[in-house]
């Protein structure tokens, strides 16, 4: 029997440097592919950093339009308070000018037309979704701190200045305020839809007088009422230059590096 030897070529062997070569391209393959995803990451964090800090801005110049009315408004209040406290001191409380029914509304009935309720909407947001990390900028991270802390110091002060109306103020209206008064005064608003601050400076400045009284008026003490308007004073001038000034200090510096930052108008 005839015995067929096969010969088998040897396998051929790849280089050390052949596969070096290979675990090079694709470690670069791979370290290119991290690069690109890193980049595109980075380009979409910034584009939402920047597109929070559009929205941010709105909200806070939105809020610093609106806080700026109301301590204008808080400063005409506060005249009317020094008004209607002289006035309780020894004028008549029966034969009433036309002027007292307009200082004693803004005063003693009209609360929330004077308080600042800021608009954190946006800034809560980011703060609930953690969307904040965006921002690398300390700065920009402290005053985000400064201005949570002044919009609860001002819900705060919001709080006590409602409690201070529904006790004693509210009880105070209930007993004396003439709210015929008032309500005259808005029908004339079935066209128009004006704040009944407007009204009233309408009704200031117009020639027409809604009478009205102090009702109870036997059992009226001046000095109860001059008390409460000059504790309640107290308390709103001292919204206006502490919560509210400071709130207005955090917005403007917060608007400022907004639009230094994000080329913002």
């Amino acid at each position: 029997m005839e015995v067929h030897h096969h010969h088998h070529e040897p396998h051929s062997h790849k280089k050390w440097h052949h596969y070096l070569w290979e675990f090079l391209m694709l470690f670069l393959a791979v370290f290119c592919g991290f690069l690109a995803e890193n980049y595109r990451e980075y380009q979409l964090e910034h584009l939402r950093e920047k597109q929070f800090a559009g929205e941010l801005y709105d909200e806070l110049l939105a809020d610093s339009i609106t806080i700026a009315n109301k301590i204008n408004l808080r400063l005409d209040k506060e005249k009317d308070m020094d008004y209607l406290r002289n006035y309780f001191k020894d004028s008549s409380l029966t034969v009433l000018p036309k002027e007292f029914y307009p200082a004693y509304t803004t005063v003693m009935y009209l609360v929330n037309t004077y308080a600042f309720e800021p608009k954190d909407g946006i800034l809560s947001q980011l703060k609930s979704s953690g969307s904040l990390r965006y921002f690398k900028s300390t700065a920009l991270q402290k005053l985000f701190g400064d201005i949570d802390v002044s919009i609860n110091n001002l819900r705060y002060r919001n709080d006590q200045e409602y409690q201070f109306f529904a006790n004693p103020i509210k009880l105070f209206d209930l007993k004396y305020y003439d709210f015929n008064w008032i309500n005259e005064v808005r029908k004339r608003d079935e066209a128009e839809n004006l704040t009944a601050i407007d009204l009233i400076n309408q009704y200031r400045k117009g020639s027409t007088i809604i009478p009205a009284t102090i009702l109870n008026v036997s059992s009226f003490d001046r000095s109860e009422a001059m008390n409460i308007i000059s504790f309640y004073k107290q308390m709103v001038v001292s919204t206006r230059t502490l919560q509210m000034n400071n709130y207005v200090i955090v917005n403007q510096k917060l608007l400022q590096m907004l639009r230094q930052n994000y080329n913002l108008k």
